[in-house]
């Protein structure tokens, strides 16, 4: 029997890459972006969603119940970088790399923590900048930071039910937009998108039950 995953902003490069991954392995996937548009795929439910929202996103967890989806993994893949200091910043501008990177998976969580069933997992994704944030990156690596923290205390709110929750922290990821402003130096350590998605896709299967409130470095080898 298909297992049914979710995955939060499965329209971006990295969140595609899981959506194929997930698919690919024989899952129902339900994509959640903003624009969750494009061609209809055996097995792939769309769903626009603005997951800044928690209203929004409780409300999509709803409208699956009623449906009778019956989602077992779920995956917030949502974020987005916008470089920065401290003493230069700018209230909107942190709230909005606050809500992208971090509004996002918490009100997804928090969702998912009630409609999960016992033995689901959750797999966060976070940023290296997470753990070793340094000038320039004020806003994002707080953030990031922030979501490693709600990953470990989700982890042992559900560990009652073994539900698992886990994060994986890419560096670089080698996406078309980053082709084109980043260095070649910087491009030859880049990870695809396909290799974290398969981490991830491990994340949730059975065969990682004893893997939760992990932090999960997918650098290669930056």
């Amino acid at each position: 029997m298909s297992e049914t995953s979710v995955v939060c902003g499965g329209g971006g490069a990295l969140g595609g890459a899981i959506v194929e991954a997930l698919l690919g392995r024989g899952d129902e996937v339900v994509l959640v972006d903003r624009h969750a548009d494009g061609e209809h795929v055996a097995g792939l439910r769309r769903e626009a969603v603005d997951l800044t929202s928690a209203d929004a996103v409780e409300a999509l967890w709803a409208q699956l119940a009623a449906d009778g989806v019956d989602a077992r993994w779920v995956v917030n893949a949502v974020g987005g970088f916008r470089g920065g200091s401290v003493s230069e910043s700018e209230p909107d501008g942190v709230r909005f790399v606050e809500e992208l990177n971090l509004g996002t998976a918490w009100w997804s969580c928090r969702s998912a923590a009630v409609h999960l069933p016992d033995g689901g997992a959750i797999v966060n994704v976070s940023s290296k900048s997470g753990v070793s944030g340094g000038a320039g990156s004020a806003a994002y690596s707080v953030a990031k930071a922030a979501v490693n923290r709600l990953t470990e205390v989700l982890a042992a709110e559900l560990a009652g039910r073994h539900v698992r929750v886990n994060a994986v922290m890419p560096s670089v990821i080698d996406t078309p937009a980053n082709r084109e402003t980043l260095s070649a130096k910087a491009l030859a350590q880049a990870v695809a998108p396909a290799d974290i998605a398969s981490v991830i896709a491990f994340l949730l299967s059975d065969a990682s039950l004893a893997i939760t409130g992990a932090v999960i470095p997918v650098y290669g080898h930056a």
